[in-house]
């Protein structure tokens, strides 16, 4: 593939978990007198969409157009969280709101570009106002060209298996970035996206790239999957499905913060399934934007730009190393 496609016309529609992801950012030249504890004076703090909303971003940073379906507290973490989708304008939000839970925070105290410390701040959704989401998924599906339900285990999915049903019997991908070590009720989605921890969480260790391969393909089938895509950190990424296995090996790059790069792989991945390309150039290309976003800091989105360019300044090294 010399070229990408166009994405303009690429329709995602996510579902899932939505979080706020604040940071605080700052120095540290002391240790606390109180505790052993390093003392982080804030010179500066950021908001940030984050989970299913980052996956969101990442699809309209690319290019492509993207609905959010999800839940959030009626809070000031939910309302600054709507402000955020709102003010980058391009995200379409549906956010039921409910005032029986806490939106979920996760506030990061970052000192020399280093993670020091992470808080939670989290409440599972009500069933009535779960309910209500399943009911605009069921409106939202068929404007949507491939589904992705992102899941980060704080209650927002209960409904999934219906989803899938419903997404797959309208002829629609459905991708699934999974949590837990319970996957049968992804069961009949397109394709899985567990980064390497979490598939050794559902499928247990492996000692050799052929016994990878095997629990891989043995979970791809017992899930009725058309692929499963194992993000693997700095051994690449692997692509299963039926008699094939692709492995796209990682580019060497300064790494800054892996937080939020399964939201860039699934994005990138829908966006180039949604735009008619292969499995092979899908995942080469989310291989890209997974390389590019892990150079920055913090939960971040990738452009159409930048892919390009990361795609000729590799060809320009493999030109200069002939």
């Amino acid at each position: 593939m010399s070229a990408l496609p166009s994405f303009d016309k690429a329709r995602i529609l996510v579902v899932g978990d939505v979080m706020l992801d604040r940071y605080w950012f700052g120095s540290v030249t002391r240790i606390s007198p109180e505790a052993p504890v390093p003392v982080l004076k804030v010179e500066r703090m950021e908001e940030r969409p984050g989970g299913a909303a980052n996956v969101a971003r990442n699809i309209t940073s690319l290019g492509a157009q993207c609905t959010l379906l999800s839940v959030v507290g009626d809070d000031e973490a939910g309302r600054a969280l709507e402000d955020l989708l709102t003010k980058q304008g391009q995200v379409k939000a549906l956010l039921h709101r409910d005032d029986s839970i806490s939106t979920t925070v996760k506030l990061r105290a970052v000192a020399q570009h280093q993670q020091l410390l992470r808080i939670d701040f989290e409440t599972w959704p009500s069933h009535e106002v779960l309910k209500a989401k399943l009911e605009d998924f069921r409106t939202k599906l068929a404007d949507a060209d491939v589904v992705i339900l992102s899941d980060y285990g704080k209650g927002g999915l209960t409904h999934i298996a219906e989803m899938i049903r419903l997404a797959r019997a309208a002829g629609k991908r459905v991708l699934v970035d999974p949590k837990g070590s319970d996957y049968a009720r992804y069961k009949g989605a397109t394709v899985l996206t567990p980064n390497r921890s979490e598939f050794r969480e559902a499928a247990g260790s492996w000692k050799s790239e052929i016994e990878l391969e095997d629990k891989a393909q043995t979970l791809r089938k017992d899930l009725e999957l058309e692929a499963l895509l194992v993000t693997r950190s700095e051994e690449g990424m692997s692509l299963y499905r039926e008699n094939e296995a692709l492995h796209e090996p990682t580019h060497t790059r300064e790494v800054f913060d892996v937080s939020g790069a399964g939201d860039t792989v699934i994005a990138t991945l829908a966006v180039m399934l949604a735009s008619g390309a292969t499995w092979s150039d899908a995942v080469r290309i989310a291989n890209r934007a997974a390389g590019v976003v892990v150079g920055k800091l913090g939960t971040a989105t990738v452009s159409r730009e930048e892919i390009i360019h990361d795609l000729k300044r590799q060809d320009t090294v493999v030109r200069s190393e002939k």
